[in-house]
C-alpha cells in the first residue's frame, strides 16, 4: 500500500472515526441483522434518533479539533454518545439487547483520557439507564420456551456493573500511570537535553579559560608597568587594576569550580557564612549596587550541602536583577531575602529587581533554554539552574506584586 494512502492521525482523528464506526454498527444491526441477533426493532422513534445521531457526528467532526482539545468538551461529546446509546438500545430490546455492553465503550474512552470523575459520571447514568430499562421489561419477555429469563438478565445486569467498575477503577489507575510515566520520560529527556547543551557549554568555557591564562599574565604584566610610569593612585590604573583582578578572580573561581564539579565535592556550610560571603563579593565586585538584604534569625544557624558553583549562581542573579534595574531605574538597586519555607523548612532564597519584570511568555523557557536576549539572561539563567538543581534546588522566575521579576532559589537543609 503507497504511505500516501496511510494517513498519520490524530488523537482527535482517531477518536472521532472509532464514534463514526460505533454508529455504522448501529446501522448494520439495525437494517441488516436485526433478526440474526433477536433485536425487537418495535418503534419508528429510532429511526429519528439515529437521523439526529449522524447530524450530531458530523457537527462534532466538523469542529473536533477544539471540542477534543478540552476534557469538558470531550466529556460533553461522551455523554451525549452514551445517550444516543441509551436511546438506540432501548428501542432494539432494552435490556433483553445482546449488545447491551456496547454502553461500556464511552466509559473506557473516558477512563483512558479524562479525569477520574468523567468515567464514574458515565458509569453511574449507563447503570441508571440499564437498571430502568431492566425494570420496565415486560413479564411476557421475561418467558422463553416455558423458562424463566429473570435470572439471566439479571446476571447480565450484574456483569455490566462489574465490567464498569473495572473500567472506572483499574483501567483509569492504569491510564493515569502511564500519563505520569510519559510526563517522567518528557521532563528526563529534556534535562539530557539541558545537560547536553551544558556540557557542550562548559567544554567551551574550559577551553576559553585555559586561553584567557596568558593575555591575563600578559595584561598583569602591562598593568603593572604602567602603574610605575603614572602612579598607583592613577585613575584610570586604579580603573584597569579593578577590572583586571575581577577578571583574574573570575577565572580562579572558575578553575576552582570546574574542579570540585568534576570531583563531585560538596560541603556543609552556615547560612550564615553564605550571606556573608555573598555580601563580600557584591561589595568587591558591585561597588555601586544598592542592596537591601533581609536574613530572617532562624536562617543564620541552618546548613546546607553546596559547592563552588553555588555563590556564582547567586551572583549571577544579582547581577541580571541589577541590571534590569538600572535600565529601568538608572540605578542598580537589589533586594536579597533569605528565609525559610513555612512547610518544607527549605532554604528559600528571593532575589528581586525593580525592572520591567519578565514577559509572559518566557518565563516558562528562562533557565530552562537558551533565549536569546541583548543582555544574556537565558544562558546566565540556564547555567545558575543547573547549579541550583545540582544541589538538590530548584530555581522559580515570577513577577512581583509591586513590580519587577523575583527569582526564587528554593535548597535543602540538612537536618530538617
Amino acid at each position: 500500500m503507497p504511505k500516501s494512502l496511510v494517513p498519520n492521525l490524530t488523537a482527535s482523528d482517531q477518536l472521532a472515526f472509532l464514534r463514526i464506526l460505533g454508529f455504522v454498527l448501529k446501522l448494520g444491526l439495525t437494517f441488516f441483522a436485526a433478526e440474526t441477533f433477536g433485536l425487537s426493532i418495535f418503534s419508528p422513534a429510532l429511526n429519528y434518533a439515529l437521523l439526529l445521531e449522524a447530524a450530531y457526528l458530523t457537527v462534532t467532526f466538523a469542529i473536533r479539533q477544539p471540542l477534543m482539545s478540552k476534557d469538558s468538551g470531550l466529556f460533553v461529546a461522551l455523554l451525549l454518545d452514551t445517550a444516543f446509546w441509551i436511546a438506540w438500545l432501548y428501542f432494539s430490546g432494552g435490556a433483553t439487547n445482546a449488545f447491551i455492553s456496547l454502553l461500556l465503550l464511552p466509559i473506557a474512552i473516558a477512563a483512558v483520557i479524562l479525569p477520574r470523575w468523567a468515567p464514574w459520571t458515565l458509569t453511574f447514568i449507563s447503570t441508571l439507564a440499564y437498571s430502568l430499562m431492566l425494570y420496565a421489561v415486560p413479564d411476557s419477555q421475561m418467558q422463553h420456551h416455558g423458562m424463566d429469563m429473570s435470572s439471566h438478565y439479571l446476571g447480565m445486569w450484574f456483569n455490566f456493573v462489574i465490567s464498569s467498575l473495572v473500567l472506572t477503577t483499574s483501567v483509569a489507575f492504569i491510564a493515569k500511570r502511564m500519563r505520569r510515566q510519559d510526563a517522567e520520560l518528557a521532563y528526563m529527556r529534556e534535562a539530557q537535553l539541558r545537560q547536553e547543551r551544558l556540557l557542550a557549554l562548559g567544554t567551551a568555557s574550559a577551553q576559553m579559560a585555559h586561553q584567557l591564562a596568558t593575555p591575563l599574565s600578559s595584561l598583569r604584566l602591562l598593568v603593572d608597568e604602567v602603574a610605575e610610569e603614572l602612579g598607583a593612585d592613577n585613575q584610570a590604573v586604579e580603573e584597569m587594576e579593578a577590572a583586571l583582578f575581577r577578571c583574574e578572580r573570575t577565572l580562579t573561581d572558575l578553575r576552582l569550580a570546574t574542579e570540585s564539579i568534576r570531583e563531585q565535592k560538596q560541603i556543609e556550610a552556615q547560612v550564615s557564612d553564605l550571606v556573608a560571603m555573598l555580601r563580600q563579593q557584591l561589595t568587591l565586585l558591585m561597588p555601586q549596587l544598592k542592596l537591601e538584604l533581609l536574613v530572617e534569625a532562624e536562617v543564620q544557624g541552618t546548613y546546607i550541602q553546596t559547592d563552588t558553583s553555588l555563590l556564582p549562581a547567586l551572583l549571577s542573579l544579582v547581577e541580571n536583577a541589577s541590571r534590569a534595574s538600572e535600565e529601568k531605574t538608572t540605578e542598580q538597586r537589589v533586594s536579597i531575602e533569605f528565609a525559610l519555607e513555612p512547610h518544607s523548612l527549605d532554604l528559600r532564597i528571593r532575589v528581586r529587581d525593580y525592572g520591567d519584570g519578565i514577559p509572559k511568555g518566557l518565563i516558562s523557557q528562562l533557565g530552562h533554554k537558551l533565549i536569546e536576549s541583548p543582555s544574556g539572561m537565558g544562558m546566565a539563567l540556564m547555567l545558575s539552574h543547573a547549579s541550583f538543581e545540582r544541589l538538590g534546588g530548584t530555581l522559580i522566575l515570577g513577577s512581583h506584586q509591586d513590580g519587577g521579576a523575583v527569582a526564587e532559589v528554593i535548597l535543602p537543609v540538612i537536618g530538617t
